[in-house]
C-alpha cells in the first residue's frame, strides 16, 4: 500500500473518491451519475486550461495570462458572432484558436528572444490582454440575445449523456497526452524543464521549446474563450477572473513540479477534478465563500509541501548524465 501511494495520480483518485463519499453523506444526490456529469462538465474548461498551463510549467516557466487570454478571445468571438451572425461556427472556433495562439506566441517571444522571466512577462500581458478586452468592447457586455443559437447551444448539446463541452475536454486530454508522450515536442518540453543544460547537449533548442509551450497554452486558452462565452451565454471584461491561479493550482495539486520537468497529463486532469469537486461541494454543505477561499488556499499550500517532500529528481539525473556523457564523447 505504501508503494501504491507513491504514485500521485492514484493518491488523488483515492482522495477524490473519499471526498465524494463524505459529501454524499451530507447530500445524498451529490455522487449521482447526473451530478458527477455536471461536475465534470463544470470543470471541463479548467481541465483544458490546466493542460495548457502544464506544458508551460514543465519547461520551468509559468503563464499567468491564460485567463486574460480567455477574456479577450471570448469577447472577440462573441462580438464577431453578434456582428456577423452568418459566419459558420467552425470558422469562429478557428478564429478563437488563432487569437489565443497569437497571444500565447507574444508571451513566448518575450521569454525566448528577450530572455525576460515568464512570470514578469505574463504578469504584464495579463493586464494588457484584460485592457485589450475592455478597449475592444468599450466596457460593454455581449448578452445571450445578441448571439446566435448555434454559437450558444453547440457546446450544450448532449452526446451519450454528456454535453459536447465535456467531450471537448476529453478530446483535448487525449490530444495532449499523445503530444506529451509520443512526439518530439513533448519529450523536448520535459527535457527543457528537467535539465536545460543537458537538453541543449541533446540537441534541443530550449528557448524555442518554451515558445511552442506558450503557443500551445495560448491556443487552448483561446478555445476556452469560446467555450466560456457559449456556456455562460455572456461576454464581459472580467471573464474567468482568477482562473489563472486555478490553472496553476490544478497543476500543483496534480503533481506538476514548479521546478519543471516532472508531471503528467493525468495529474493535471485529476488536480482539476479535485478542485471541481471541492468547489461544487463546499456550497452544498453550506461553507461560506470566504471559508471556501481559505480551504482552497490551504489545499494548494499542502500540495506544494507534499511536492517538495515527494519529488524525485531521477529524471533530471538521467538527463544530466546523458548530457555529460555526450559532452565527453564530443571532447574525445
Amino acid at each position: 500500500m505504501k508503494q501504491l501511494f507513491k504514485f500521485r495520480e492514484m493518491l488523488l483518485v483515492v482522495i477524490i473518491a473519499v471526498l465524494l463519499g463524505v459529501f454524499s453523506s451530507r447530500s445524498p444526490g451529490f455522487a449521482s451519475p447526473s451530478n458527477l456529469s455536471n461536475i465534470f462538465n463544470d470543470t471541463s474548461i479548467l481541465i483544458i486550461l490546466a493542460l495548457g498551463q502544464m506544458t508551460v510549467i514543465l519547461t520551468k516557466s509559468i503563464d499567468l495570462s491564460v485567463a486574460a487570454n480567455v477574456a479577450f478571445t471570448g469577447m472577440a468571438v462573441a462580438m464577431l458572432n453578434a456582428a456577423h451572425p452568418g459566419l459558420p461556427l467552425a470558422l469562429i472556433v478557428l478564429i478563437a484558436l488563432g487569437i489565443g495562439a497569437i497571444l500565447g506566441a507574444i508571451n513566448g517571444l518575450f521569454v525566448w528572444k528577450l530572455g525576460i522571466p515568464s512570470i514578469v512577462v505574463t504578469l504584464g500581458t495579463l493586464t494588457i490582454y484584460r485592457g485589450m478586452a475592455f478597449v475592444l468592447s468599450g466596457g460593454g457586455w455581449v448578452n445571450a440575445h445578441q448571439m446566435t443559437e448555434p454559437f450558444l447551444q453547440t457546446p450544450r448539446q448532449l452526446f451519450l449523456g454528456l454535453p459536447v463541452l465535456g467531450w471537448t475536454a476529453i478530446v483535448i486530454v487525449a490530444i495532449i497526452y499523445i503530444v506529451m508522450s509520443r512526439t518530439f515536442l513533448g519529450r523536448a518540453i520535459y527535457a527543457s524543464g528537467g535539465n536545460p543544460t543537458a537538453a541543449v547537449y541533446a540537441g534541443i533548442d530550449v528557448g524555442r521549446t518554451r515558445f511552442f509551450a506558450f503557443v500551445l497554452s495560448g491556443t487552448l486558452a483561446g478555445l476556452c474563450g469560446y467555450l466560456w462565452v457559449s456556456r455562460y451565454a455572456v461576454a464581459y471584461v472580467d471573464i474567468a477572473a482568477g482562473f489563472e491561479l486555478d490553472s496553476v493550482a490544478a497543476c500543483v495539486i496534480g503533481g506538476i513540479s514548479t521546478l519543471g520537468g516532472i508531471g503528467s497529463v493525468a495529474g493535471a486532469v485529476l488536480g482539476s477534478l479535485f478542485l471541481g469537486v471541492i468547489k461544487n461541494a463546499l456550497p452544498v454543505i453550506n461553507i461560506s465563500p470566504f471559508s471556501q477561499m481559505a480551504i482552497s488556499g490551504g489545499v494548494i499550500i499542502a500540495a506544494v509541501i507534499f511536492n517538495a517532500r515527494q519529488e524525485r529528481r531521477r529524471g533530471r539525473i538521467i538527463l544530466r548524465d546523458r548530457g555529460a556523457s555526450e559532452t565527453i564523447e564530443g571532447i574525445a
